[in-house]
């Protein structure tokens, strides 16, 4: 039997996202559509089994094909990024990241990481996250033109003595400059952590450097940039030991660190459904294709950035390397709520979002933050993003004009018909 003969109301609720996606303009930076083919697996019986532990060393029995599934995902995963390590349990990036700090740090320690209102992450030490509340946490901002800021990273390093230096962004529109990150971390002995959530897929285009080989542990989402599924997987150089022992925290343990934070530190079961996705999705990444996608994004990125401006929009740090550029509106006297409320009213979703030495309260910010992953995965090229950043620029010059605003959205669906978006799916 269908969703829509079993369950309309859940069946309506599903179709009207699905037409929302396809009639809109997806530019949340997070946010991607993934294939049909990791849809797929996504929904495949891979959610019926029980798997605790790792492959060959099961606590139950029935896994020999979940085994293979998973070795599938950590193989490429190891592939994609060039590390000898790879764990592909997480159930999401934050999950990931606690997963790091518990293999790496005792509650109390010291870590340190970039304030969430400057472009960090919740999980990179905010107080009321779990991050900031069960270990020190010492907080980085960036420079007034929005730069990450190296030196005071340096100065609050020697003050506070980090054990767990963590370094990547959410709202950050420049590439990261992990060497100098790994020169912070080595003057106080400090582990490194990377958080390329946002960029995965950037470094496997080449449009990012890596930071393999340079940071102790790297933490990335499996979605935005890299396209797959909502998931998370956890990077290192080095062999876990077998079976998975007790072992000291240092350098040469942290695969083994990893495993055992996951199972049994903070996971029972993985899910394999998700694992297979994920798998689907690192192989359509190691297709030669996939670096002219992430080459596009930026390009796409580059482009709008360029059209704004050029329409008097005020970019955090003057434009954008990569995916996503944060617009500080004061200039145009509205707030980000308002701008991403009339955006979404005209078929163009983005998200409110604060800009560094924000003066205003976060739930109604200076600013918006937009990218073009989704975008670009439905083809969409330059010529495009100048069409799209003229709407933007229409819709918040007129956020109070539902005429004007309902003008846009059926011009923005004219747009999108031209590059369709799952054609035959139905729920």
């Amino acid at each position: 039997m269908s969703i829509s003969a079993f369950d309309p109301e859940l069946s309506q609720a599903l179709n009207g996202e699905l037409k929302r996606e396809q009639t809109g303009l997806e530019m949340i930076p997070s946010e991607n559509f993934v294939s049909e083919e990791v849809l797929e697996a996504l929904g495949s019986i891979g959610t019926n089994k029980y798997s605790e532990g790792y492959p060959g060393f099961r606590y139950y029995g029935g896994n020999e094909w979940v085994d293979i599934i998973e070795n599938l995902a950590r193989d490429r995963a190891k592939q994609l990024f060039g590390v000898t390590h790879a764990n592909v349990q997480p159930a999401s990036g934050c999950a990931a990241n606690i997963a790091a700090m518990f293999a790496l740090l005792n509650p109390g320690d010291t870590l340190m990481g970039m304030n969430l209102f400057y472009g960090g992450h919740m999980t990179h030490g905010l107080p009321v996250n779990f991050s900031g509340r069960y270990y020190k946490s010492v907080q980085y901002t960036s420079t007034k033109d929005g730069y990450m800021d190296f030196d005071q990273m340096m100065s609050l390093a020697l003050e506070h003595k980090p054990k767990l230096i963590i370094v990547g962004a959410t709202a950050y529109p420049r590439l990261i400059d992990w060497q100098k990150a790994r020169e912070v971390a080595d003057a106080v002995g400090a582990f490194l952590m990377a958080d390329i959530a946002h960029i995965a897929g950037l470094i496997v285009s080449g449009d990012h450097p890596s930071p393999v080989g340079i940071a102790d542990i790297i933490t990335t989402t499996t979605h935005k940039t890299l396209r797959g599924p909502r998931g998370a997987i956890i990077l290192a150089n080095g062999n876990p030991s077998k079976p998975l022992k007790p072992v000291e925290v240092s350098r040469e343990n942290i695969p083994t660190l990893i495993d055992r934070a996951i199972i049994p530190g903070l996971q029972g079961g993985p899910h394999n459904h998700q694992t297979a996705a994920i798998a689907v999705a690192l192989k359509e990444a190691l297709q030669p294709d996939f670096k002219e996608y992430g080459h596009q994004i930026v390009k796409n990125a580059k482009a709008l950035a360029s059209e704004l401006m050029a329409r008097g929009f005020d970019l955090v740090t003057g434009g954008t390397d990569n995916h996503l550029m944060v617009v500080d509106l004061t200039n145009k006297q509205v707030t980000g709520k308002q701008a991403s409320e009339a955006l979404d009213r005209a078929g163009i979703t983005v998200n409110k979002n604060t800009v560094p030495f924000e003066p205003r309260s976060p739930f109604d910010p200076s600013g918006i933050r937009l990218g073009t992953p989704a975008l670009t995965t439905r083809g969409l090229k330059e010529e495009e993003m100048k069409q799209v950043g003229a709407w933007i620029d229409e819709a918040i010059a007129n956020h109070t004009d539902e005429a004007k605003l309902a003008s846009i959205k059926s011009d923005v669906k004219t747009m999108t018909d031209r590059f369709p978006l799952y054609p035959t799916l139905k729920y």
